[in-house]
């Protein structure tokens, strides 16, 4: 695993919010986080990022603890982050974005911007359009296209398909899919639980900061317990 959490427990004012929760992520996998609202999905995105601490257990990404430290030096070390809302910048274009995206690079990020997008090319040709005019799922390609921009190894999406018609739902799991096979590990954050185990190669199921299943997507699928309790059946 290139990304491992091991017991992690962390929380916000004193509250504990996960319980000793365990998960990793290879650079070849998609891994899926289910579960209701309330379960503590986003908060242990936000735990690997280094915004928030652990009280307990360890985080390692490539080999290396990097339990606490800050958000911009697990970033730099090759973790990026597109959080579900406030994650474009409006009043920039497209490729402003991306440049934005690549800004503590110290090389030249004009080849690393040519096969982002070799993946959105779609957002070439709308490149110099501000991303305020932009519909929901093309705000979301240019969230992703700029967290690509530093090339890295693992990247967290938290509700990447967040009130998307099902056209663009498809859409933005078809570029998902791309990006894991340009060699990015995805972890996951989606309510759209019954697509997401389907595209996934893994899956984890939380409930109230509590790990309750983890398995291949399909078979989370195929389970009564599962689909019953979180999948509406």
């Amino acid at each position: 695993m290139i990304l491992e959490a091991r017991n992690i427990k962390t929380g916000y004012g004193g509250v504990e919010i996960l319980h000793g929760i365990s998960m990793g992520v290879d650079k070849r996998e998609i891994i899926s986080i289910i579960g209701p609202n309330g379960a503590g999905k986003s908060t242990l995105m936000k735990t690997i990022l280094g915004l928030l601490k652990p009280t307990h257990g360890k985080i390692t990404f490539d080999g290396h603890d990097i339990t606490g430290l800050s958000p911009d030096k697990i970033v730099r070390r090759g973790i990026c982050y597109v959080p579900q809302t406030d994650n474009v910048f409006p009043s920039l274009t497209v490729e402003e974005n991306l440049e934005m995206g690549a800004f503590i690079r110290k090389d030249d990020f004009r080849p690393r911007m040519k096969e982002v997008y070799g993946i959105f090319p779609d957002l070439k040709e709308a490149k110099r359009f501000r991303v305020r005019k932009l519909s929901g799922g093309q705000r979301q390609m240019v969230a992703m296209a700029r967290a690509l921009m530093l090339d890295p190894q693992v990247l967290l999406l938290d509700e990447p398909s967040a009130s998307l018609s099902p056209r663009l739902v498809k859409l933005i799991f078809e570029k998902i899919i791309e990006i894991n096979q340009s060699g990015v590990g995805v972890l996951m954050v989606e309510q759209n639980a019954r697509e997401a185990l389907k595209l996934c190669h893994r899956g984890y199921v939380l409930a109230m900061g509590h790990k309750k299943f983890e398995d291949t997507g399909q078979a989370l699928l195929n389970n009564e317990k599962v689909g019953k309790l979180y999948l509406g059946g």
